[in-house]
């Protein structure tokens, strides 16, 4: 198939799903009655063009389909989605008003909010986009030489000494700590016995590919992209270290919200939707791929992002298995909720590996961040149930329980962390 014939299917996959969205909002499928009421009131969103910054990931996808089906409109705002060249450009865009809100990492919003290694500014984070589906790479000649997961890993490193290098995609963010944790889960001191560094998402398979490192943690489609290049193979996906963890959000200013709350609200209601819409149907997440991949988006080709959004996974080494934990947007709404208990880790997280030098009142922070009472508005506009309790309760891959009820017991109690040799 041609260039032009496959750009002209993309196209009408696009329109067709944006007919199936209006039609749906015309026939009660999804409250676009009650939508737009909603907005027309006291409640009509202060600013109507809101500008979200995106990095090229798959995960950015509720956001983009906001904006291409048109659910922005209807809750009446229209999102205007910048594509950015690495985290630390959406972090300074965000701080100076360039974006409004971004896709965004959760660990990147609460270092802003502390000053962690950049500009200090009080932050908000109105929702999770995700869970699930980034991945731990090793090189493909790491994996020759018998390190194909975290245990021979250490094995190989022990027995071959030199400079391992692996990377993530920003300090405080959440691929830095997945590749901290499931380093140090298999007995690696990610501080002392390698060498971390930061690489923007969509070079990571490009600086692999030269032998810039051993190792990275990043969000899809970059994983599977490193095995169809044949230069990497999956070690641990993070539902491995942690199921169903808190993976991006939507990020904004503590001043923006403050200043547009009921933009804030039409936005959160609009990519809401948009995420289930992308869980609804395979036929809908195979369109979201499809849309997705494109050169205004993530830039791929569109068998690098299908088939892992299906929870089809392989290794690079033939194995393949499918995965229910794979990425979820929406999944009856248990995705979205911003639990204060989520961010908190990444500030336990931030304290284990001496980012923070003292603990910081974990809970009164992720209070001043997450913006429950405002999610909860949105989700009850949609009908879109809500979880009681602002905590919950995960075990990671190193048998570790962690509930948000001690944080600062928790993070002193690891045997690998800063100021400790393995």
């Amino acid at each position: 198939m041609n260039k032009d014939a496959i750009n002209m299917g993309r196209r009408s996959i696009v329109k067709a799903a944006a007919a199936t969205a209006a039609t749906a909002a015309t026939t009660g499928l999804i409250p676009g009655l009650q939508a737009a009421v909603y907005a027309a009131g006291s409640d009509k969103p202060e600013k109507e063009e809101v500008r979200i910054g995106f990095i090229p990931l798959t995960d950015c996808a509720s956001v983009v389909m906001a904006s291409v089906l048109g659910f922005d409109k209807k809750y009446g705002v229209k999102i205007v989605p910048t594509k950015e060249a690495s985290w630390a450009g959406v972090r300074d865009k965000l701080v100076n008003g360039e974006l409004d809100m971004a896709h965004v990492l959760y660990g990147l919003i609460y270092g802003v909010h502390l000053g962690l290694g950049g500009p200090k500014k009080d932050m908000a984070v109105l929702m999770a986009l995700n869970n699930n589906g980034q991945a731990i790479t090793l090189s493909k000649a790491l994996a020759d030489k018998g390190a194909v997961d975290g245990p021979s890993l250490a094995k190989l490193m022990a027995k071959e000494k030199r400079e391992y290098t692996f990377a993530g995609t920003f300090p405080t963010g959440t691929h830095a700590m997945w590749m901290h944790y499931w380093l140090a889960a298999a007995g690696i001191n990610p501080l002392s016995g390698a060498k971390l560094i930061t690489v923007p998402p969509p070079q990571m398979v490009a600086n692999m590919r030269v032998g810039n490192m051993d190792g990275f943690c990043v969000g899809e489609p970059w994983n599977h992209r490193a095995i169809m290049d044949g230069i990497g193979i999956t070690a641990n996906t993070t539902q491995d270290i942690w199921k169903d963890h808190p993976e991006k959000v939507l990020g904004t200013t503590a001043d923006f919200v403050k200043k547009y709350p009921n933009t804030a609200r039409a936005v959160m209601m609009a990519v809401l939707e948009a995420g289930r819409w992308i869980d609804a149907s395979l036929q809908n997440k195979m369109k979201m791929a499809e849309t997705v991949a494109d050169k205004s988006y993530v830039n791929t080709s569109v068998d690098a992002i299908n088939q892992r959004i299906l929870g089809r996974y392989q290794n690079g080494l033939g194995k393949t298995w499918d995965d229910p934990n794979h990425m979820k947007f929406f999944n009856d709404g248990a995705v979205n909720f911003p639990y204060l208990s989520d961010g908190m880790w990444f500030l336990t997280q931030h304290k284990r590996w001496g980012l923070l030098k003292a603990h910081p009142d974990y809970l009164a922070v992720a209070k001043q961040i997450n913006q429950i009472d405002l999610y909860r508005e949105a989700a009850s506009a949609m009908k879109i149930s809500v979880p009681k309790d602002v905590m919950r309760t995960s075990k990671l891959i190193d048998g570790v329980v962690w509930d948000g009820k001690d944080p600062a017991k928790y993070a002193e109690g690891f045997r690998i962390k800063a100021g400790v040799a393995a």
